[in-house]
């Protein structure tokens, strides 16, 4: 009776808040207004499912959800938001590379390395400036597997995991747009590139530690993604729309 009732809250979710339940991920481009009501869809989630297997990753609320209303606070109503989420996390078929041997000594055995590149969350919002904003976040997993004797004789098997978060935002600018360098420089941890083509485009892109705490992580990629608005005087692309 229990599950029966929390298939039927499934049921009622938003279709894009239902695929990303029960599919672990959607790819989607909507209206700006056309985001709220899968936003207020997710903030059910909490309350109505308690099943493990339906959760949530914690991702969604606190870095998804975030950007997703910072981004659309900065869109004209016609605006396109487009999105990707990909929870299914680092194993996931298709994201793990070639595994190869590492030189070992005893009383290691054996070593093997591998990676896994896992682009979780991909964001494109056509902004009220004119510019267009690209943001993604993708974590490099590192998967080192050792096979070791222990002084006792007996042969113990461990596999270790080291994540990076990797974030990149780019920003390009509205034609005729006008750069101007910031009175202070990016964060050591954080780089810059401006490229001049038909329209400027300017990126910003860092390293995170894989145990940055949700909160924090937030944080991060919100200051990556607002550097290359600091690299524009404001109303350099002034094409403004309420």
């Amino acid at each position: 009776m229990f599950w029966r009732k929390q298939k039927a809250a499934i049921e009622r979710f938003h279709p894009l808040h239902k695929a990303l339940t029960l599919e672990k991920g959607f790819s989607v481009s909507l209206r700006r207004d056309d985001w709220e009501p899968v936003i207020q869809s997710l903030a059910r989630h909490r309350v109505e499912i308690r099943r493990h297997r339906w959760r949530l990753s914690e991702r969604v609320p606190e870095v998804v959800v975030p950007m997703l209303r910072v981004l659309a606070s900065d869109m004209t109503p016609d605006g396109v938001l487009s999105v990707a989420l990909d929870m299914r996390g680092p194993n996931a078929p298709g994201k793990q590379g070639p595994r190869f041997d590492l030189p070992v000594h005893r009383p290691v055995l054996a070593m093997q390395q591998w990676f896994a590149m896992d682009p979780w969350l991909r964001m494109r919002a056509e902004l009220r400036d004119g510019s267009v904003l690209e943001l993604t976040v993708t974590d490099r997993v590192r998967y080192r597997w050792r096979k070791k004797r222990n002084p006792r004789g007996k042969v113990k098997v461990k596999t270790k995991t080291k994540t990076v978060h990797l974030v990149r935002a780019t920003r390009q600018l509205a034609k005729n747009a006008a750069v101007q360098r910031p009175g202070t420089p990016p964060p050591n941890w954080v780089r810059v590139q401006v490229k001049q083509g038909k329209r400027l485009v300017i990126r910003s892109t860092c390293k995170l530690p894989g145990q940055s705490a949700m909160g924090n992580l937030t944080g991060q990629i919100l200051l990556v993604a607002t550097e290359p608005f600091r690299w524009t005087p404001p109303a350099s692309s002034a094409r403004r729309t309420t």
